[in-house]
């Protein structure tokens, strides 16, 4: 809520607190949610529990976040699912997965789905080294690859490296596959 952002916004959220006698908030969430709640009780007094809920899996004091394992196993359906075509029809695919900061769930996906490359926001990404890695498979007998790519990688999104990597090595059946906010619904895991 960009309004929560300024002061006046969490006035009026302590205001609806007090008005239902809520004296304190259980905050299920992740970095910004937890900075909400922070402010609140730095400003207001208002007691909160922080319950780590994202799928980045990216807080500090926790294994598992709620909501990660469901957004893993979402990505990874389809990267597997995505596997077969790229094999079927001798495709590179570049995969996309949430992940601003933190390349966790791209990496774990990657590595359960069997990508031949990762790229996650806090390694540099090489496209010349990537573009070497791509032709050097298909020069092995490789027809087909999977890179997932994490949607905060410093180097684009999928669609801007596919392309850069398209032009570098001539590769013109390559396949974007962009799972984005897939992976932040649906009914959670068992785990979750």
């Amino acid at each position: 809520c960009l309004e929560f952002l300024e002061r006046p916004g969490r006035e009026q959220a302590v205001a609806q607190l007090t008005r239902r006698g809520i004296e304190g908030l259980v905050v299920i969430g992740g970095d910004g949610s937890y900075r909400g709640a922070e402010r609140l009780h730095e400003e207001f007094g208002i007691r909160c529990i922080g319950m780590p809920g994202t799928i980045d899996n990216d807080i500090g004091g926790t294994d598992y976040t709620i909501g990660y394992d469901t957004a893993l196993n979402t990505a990874l359906e389809a990267i597997d699912r995505l596997r077969d075509t790229a094999e079927s029809h001798d495709r590179l695919f570049f995969v996309e997965v949430m992940g601003r900061r933190s390349g966790y769930l791209a990496l774990m996906s990657g590595i359960a789905g069997g990508a031949e490359d990762i790229l996650v926001p806090e390694t540099p990404t090489d496209l010349r080294d990537l573009a070497r890695s791509v032709v050097e498979q298909r020069e092995k007998g490789k027809t087909s690859s999977i890179v997932v790519v994490a949607e905060g990688d410093e180097a684009g999104r999928a669609v801007d490296i596919a392309k850069k990597v398209g032009d570098m090595t001539g590769l013109t059946e390559y396949r974007i596959a962009i799972i984005g906010h897939l992976q932040r619904g649906g009914s959670p895991t068992a785990f979750d």
